[in-house]
């Protein structure tokens, strides 16, 4: 089954990624769909030995894909509804990592390091922000939150290995494909952020809708 989805997945990205190249929005806002719908699936099929884990981590994905639908639509106020949408699901990550460990856990070298790297992209972006900036301050502020928990997560939770670095390869994939959708919109649109974070973006979600089978 998990073989697949990601088939299917790789199939309805390389679909996403020609109607981004051609701009044809029905199109792309159908695939898109179906694609982000396909992650929430995905965690439903997995089996979920941490409950609690799998109900923050769901709900996560599926405003995730609310957000998704937003950002296909072409209207500036539906990529505000896409932030939102998105900064509900980090939080709802941030829940889901917290289940795994001590939140003073997340005290680490890693989110320090995490902090800095959000604070560099931030001052690139603040001169482009205008109306924007403190959405976009906020924005930063939650998904940093959320791969710092991931990495703790992986260095101080006790559950196996491989699915400790699903999680974090999934975060992390989500944070740096972020980069590419903040470049994009207020750096310089070009289809190459859409071809490097699309990609990133979709794999993070599916490593971390498989997570949940793999933590145990």
């Amino acid at each position: 089954m998990n073989i697949f989805i990601i088939l299917l997945g790789i199939i309805l990205l390389l679909g996403l990624l020609y109607y981004e190249k051609k701009k044809y929005r029905l199109p792309l806002l159908i695939v898109k769909s179906i694609l982000s719908l396909l992650f929430v699936t995905t965690a439903l099929l997995q089996p979920h030995p941490v409950p609690a884990y799998y109900h923050y981590l769901l709900v996560g994905l599926i405003f995730c894909l609310i957000g998704d639908v937003c950002l296909a639509l072409p209207q500036e106020k539906a990529f505000m509804g896409g932030l939102v949408a998105f900064l509900i699901g980090h939080i709802f990550y941030i829940f889901s990592f917290s289940s795994l460990t001590q939140i003073d856990h997340w005290i680490s070298a890693g989110l320090f390091i995490i902090f800095g790297l959000s604070a560099l992209i931030f001052l690139w972006l603040r001169p482009h922000l205008k109306s924007m900036l403190i959405p976009v301050l906020l924005y930063i502020l939650v998904i940093t939150v959320m791969a710092s928990g991931a990495w703790a997560v992986f260095l101080k939770s006790p559950f196996h290995v491989f699915g400790r670095g699903l999680l974090l390869a999934g975060a992390l994939c989500f944070y740096v494909s972020d980069i590419f959708v903040a470049r994009d919109k207020f750096i310089k649109e070009e289809y190459r952020n859409r071809l490097l974070g699309l990609p990133l973006y979709y794999a993070g979600q599916f490593l971390l809708a498989f997570s949940v089978g793999f933590l145990k």
